[in-house]
């Protein structure tokens, strides 16, 4: 027990303490470091904010290594200090080059800043997702289909960058699908990820569309590997669908001037549009909104 003491008395008390103080002040360049470190440690998170960090901390050493250099002439401050910005430097350069490798084809930049910026994506997350894709933006040609139905397997997921595609059932318009909409996001929901299924809708392109696409055994592949992109898209796929089934709604008619609501199944509403009645087929997949609606009372009973 006295041999710890003895420690710690030795380890308190073998410096001397402050007896007096230094009048004056240090140097601006020391206040100057210290400014720059109240600063950059103000830095916030992603690319831009580490860049901002790295960069004001480095100056902060810099400043410090003058410091020690010039009024404190004392070689390990200075050594120190110039290795912590020697460390910032490197830090810097390496995110500057990440920023730069993180570009973009003009049509992936505005999807970016249209549908996933907003959603606070980060540019190394939307990158992942690029990839996934193979960077490639798909052209269909006015009046080509992109899926036939009955015919046309359900092997990817795709979304509308530019144009109008026209969804019709047997013949029949049910709704269009507009930029920054998946073409084919009711078809991925239906199915589990080891079934297989066919198109049960003919989609037509109304003008030169664009589109990315995304083959569906890679993007399940992603999702095991990044969960949070898996949630992002499960959040994105239903969104969509909601569109779609409220696209639909304002469509189907079921005679006597009554309107279907998705909303309240078992009621009709009276219909103050004049659109002749629409009516969907009913050979749809499971779980998928473009079906006709079944199951309700007559509305003149």
């Amino acid at each position: 027990m006295g041999e710890n003491a003895s420690f710690w008395e030795s380890l308190i008390y073998a410096h001397p303490t402050c007896t007096t103080w230094k009048q004056e002040a240090e140097g601006s360049i020391y206040h100057l470091a210290s400014i720059l470190f109240v600063v950059g440690f103000m830095g916030g998170s992603g690319f831009f904010g580490l860049l901002y960090v790295f960069s004001l901390l480095g100056l902060g050493f810099l400043c410090s290594s003058v410091w020690a250099w010039l009024d404190v002439c004392a070689a390990d401050i200075f050594s120190w200090n110039f290795i912590l910005f020697a460390i910032c430097f490197v830090q810097f350069i390496y995110v500057t080059y990440q920023v730069r490798s993180v570009s973009f084809d003009r049509e992936f930049q505005e999807l970016y800043s249209a549908l996933f910026q907003p959603l606070g994506i980060s540019l190394t997350v939307y990158r992942k997702i690029v990839l996934c894709c193979d960077a490639e933006v798909v052209t269909l040609e006015k009046e080509h289909c992109y899926a036939m139905q009955g015919k046309t397997p359900i092997d990817k997921l795709s979304l509308l960058v530019s144009g109008r595609i026209r969804v019709t059932v047997d013949g029949e318009f049910l709704h269009y699908i507009f930029p920054l909409q998946f073409l084919d996001s009711p078809e991925w929901d239906s199915l589990r990820p080891t079934e297989e299924g066919i198109f049960q809708v003919t989609l037509t392109a109304e003008t030169d569309c664009r589109y990315v696409a995304w083959r569906r055994k890679k993007l399940y592949l992603l999702f095991a590997k990044h969960r949070f992109i898996s949630r992002l898209f499960s959040i994105l796929i239903g969104s969509d669908i909601a569109e779609k089934l409220y696209a639909l709604n304002d469509r189907v008619h079921v005679g006597k001037g009554c309107r279907y609501d998705i909303r309240l199944p078992n009621f009709y509403h009276v219909s103050l549009s004049e659109t002749p009645p629409v009516q969907p087929s009913h050979h749809l997949q499971r779980g998928s909104p473009r079906r006709k609606p079944t199951g309700v009372t007559n509305c003149g009973s």
